[in-house]
């Protein structure tokens, strides 16, 4: 018999590893701090903190280093096994602030505190701009700072400065201040650049930029349609791009959408630019026009719509710098028995603009175009809405590429009403100086729309880790991504899961949507195991939990089996903003409306029209239907019951 034995002493020696290092903090003088460190390996390890000038910190033998931090200093930990074996932990900072810290909680946790914020500045052409905060926090905090709402890219230390600062440096600016605990925000300041001889300004300027886009597709008694989401979405894209607060909504009843306009008007002031845009079912009788609402009934009637003058009217009371309204819906009134209502113009009011995109009574259509839906009115805003100059002239623009678009000739042209005095363009910079308090009040009302749920990890008992994140496709859309991210030592074949309590409808997915969309929806989710979207937010009148569903095959059994974890979202998006509550004693307004025949300005969800044989990707319009062809009795004759819009603005 040949072989060796096994000596029976011998063991296998395990690299350490460290599986927690510790964390940068910034405190106050003569705060208790703790780092710590976590490793294994094999044996007993043993642990020597040092600190940035490579001395021993005396006593600093334990995973866990406590002392009363007196001034900033670096540190790290280095781990033994008792076969010589060692290892570094990563280099920490421990910044200590010497600055009032009356403000600090007695039991403070380690959330940002901010102890410093910046302060509002007037510099020279050309100087340096410097804004300082400070915040304490464990772990440190993270900046961001903003100028007018947006990030500056780069921009994420305690000090921002500019060591040239132009005419374009000048606005409001904020910071950003967080930790994996919680996110606070400075008060915001203006910063304003002057020079010796400064000219005035040629360029009209904005105090802000506020939009407000709603696409209604999925009508409960009326043909649906398809254009509005990518209409609306790309719409959006641009529109934040020069610098408007976007909400963005889809699918809205009546009530819904009064509410969300009642909202959009509290976001308007004095100098700001409001932009409302609509994409639907409409129509237009007696000079005024109409949004129908997806549940409006069939035949609808005048308390079914939405008056749009109403809208303008709002806006022009807030004394807004430019009022602009962009309907994509058609005009027709198929009534014509009807004797229309005589309405009274109001005194003309400067800077008021309509973007029709059709003209009085005549229909509007959608273009589909290698699996993609589009208003042909929007398709062509979308292309100049970034381009400078005159609103007036961007439309005119959208109107005369529409107006050589074979589809639509002699069938759809745009339309364009305006009261503009001034050349005001939505590429206008914003300037808010002066403005500052109003601004930090659009900007708290604005985020409340617009918050996502944070980031979070879950650890189910099998040991498996799985990460749920999220992200908004519109105002009232929210997308929850779940992707695995470690496995247990006793599962394999991973899946996960995702259900929402209560259950929220999908909207993205009933038959006849197209490819265009898909990617869309799908471009966020390359990376996760499981994507979850949640629709009609506006109706969420609770909490929102997500359950959670891990599938997993256990390594030794073999057996299937699955661990569940609920996830409280809260009320995300716009469900915060409650619009099924709306306030009617505020708002004082009597029922909007004429009533109507004509069905909005894109086609039904079922093709009206025979589809293009795929693979030819022919272009095509489909025509809206009128509602009185859908009918199954004959249309009353609509009241004219709303005598108070008489005086109404009408262009």
């Amino acid at each position: 018999m040949t072989g060796s034995r096994p000596k029976p002493c011998q063991m296998m020696i395990r690299d350490i590893v460290i599986v927690q290092h510790p964390v940068c903090v910034c405190v106050p003088v003569n705060h208790k701090v703790t780092l710590g460190v976590r490793a294994e390996g094999t044996g007993v390890l043993s642990y020597q903190w040092f600190s940035e000038n490579e001395k021993e910190v005396p006593g600093g033998t334990q995973a866990d280093l406590t002392f009363r931090a007196q001034n900033t200093q670096r540190y790290v930990c280095r781990v033994n096994d008792q076969f010589y074996n060692y290892v570094f932990s990563e280099w920490v900072k421990v910044k200590v602030l010497d600055i009032d810290k009356s403000g600090l909680p007695a039991h403070w946790q380690g959330e940002p505190h901010i102890a410093i914020n910046p302060k509002p500045q007037t510099i020279r052409h050309g100087a340096k701009l410097t804004l300082r905060c400070a915040a304490f926090g464990i772990p440190a905090p993270h900046y961001q700072w903003y100028r007018n709402g947006q990030p500056l890219q780069d921009k994420t230390s305690d000090v921002l400065q500019i060591d040239h600062a132009t005419a374009d440096h000048a606005g409001s600016y904020l910071c950003s201040i967080s930790n994996v605990l919680e996110e606070r925000w400075t008060e915001p300041v203006d910063v304003d650049t002057v020079q010796p001889q400064q000219l005035i300004p040629t360029a009209p300027t904005a105090t802000d930029k506020v939009a407000l886009l709603i696409g209604n597709l999925n009508y409960s008694h009326h043909p649906g349609l398809m254009a509005p989401i990518m209409d609306v979405h790309e719409l959006g894209n641009l529109l934040q791009q020069l610098g408007f607060r976007i909400v963005s909504l889809l699918d809205l009843t009546r009530e819904e959408m009064l509410a969300a306009i009642d909202k959009f008007i509290e976001l308007l002031d004095r100098g700001v630019y409001g932009l409302f845009y609509y994409a639907g079912h409409g129509y237009e009788h007696a000079g005024k026009n109409y949004l129908v609402a997806v549940d409006a009934p069939q035949p609808y009637r005048t308390e079914n719509c939405v008056c749009v003058q109403r809208v303008m009217r709002s806006m022009q009371e807030k004394q807004t710098a430019l009022s602009v309204i962009l309907l994509d819906t058609c005009r027709k009134w198929y009534n014509q028995d009807c004797i229309p209502s005589v309405i009274m113009p109001l005194g003309p009011s400067g800077n008021t603009v309509y973007g029709y995109a059709t003209c009085e009574d005549a229909e509007a259509f959608e273009v589909q175009d290698g699996g993609k839906s589009t208003g042909i009115f929007t398709k062509y805003l979308n292309k100049h809405i970034l381009q400078a100059g005159k609103v007036t002239h961007v439309l005119e623009m959208v109107s005369e590429d529409l107006g050589r678009d074979p589809l639509v000739i002699g069938k759809q042209a745009v339309e364009i009403k305006h009261t503009l005095k001034e050349p005001r363009s939505l590429t206008d910079k914003v300037q808010t100086t002066g403005h500052t308090k109003e601004l930090h009040l659009r900007d708290a009302c604005w985020r409340q729309a617009n918050k996502l749920p944070r980031k979070k990890r879950l650890v189910f008992l099998c040991g498996v880790e799985v990460e749920v994140s999220f992200s908004a496709l519109f105002s009232n859309v929210l997308v929850a991504f779940a992707t695995v991210k470690t496995t247990g030592p006793h599962t394999q074949d991973c899946t996960v899961t995702l259900r929402s309590l209560p259950a929220m409808e999908d909207i993205f997915s009933r038959p006849g949507m197209s490819e265009e969309m898909d990617s869309l929806l799908l471009r966020q989710s390359e990376n996760s195991d499981c994507t979850l979207r949640l629709c009609a937010l506006q109706k969420l009148k609770e909490s929102m939990l997500i359950k959670v569903d891990l599938h997993y095959t256990h390594r030794d059994s073999k057996l299937r089996q699955t661990e569940s974890k609920h996830l409280d979202i809260g009320k995300p998006l716009v469900a915060s903003c409650k619009l099924y509550r709306r306030n009617h004693a505020a708002t004082g307004r009597k029922k909007e409306g004429a009533s109507a025949q004509s069905m909005g300005n894109i086609s039904s969800g079922k093709p009206l029209l025979p589809q293009t044989l795929p693979g030819s990707r022919r272009p095509f319009t489909r025509q809206a239907l009128c509602a009185a062809k859908f009918a199954v009795t004959p249309s009353k004759e609509p009241e004219e019951n709303d005598e108070t819009e008489l005086q109404d603005l009408y262009l």
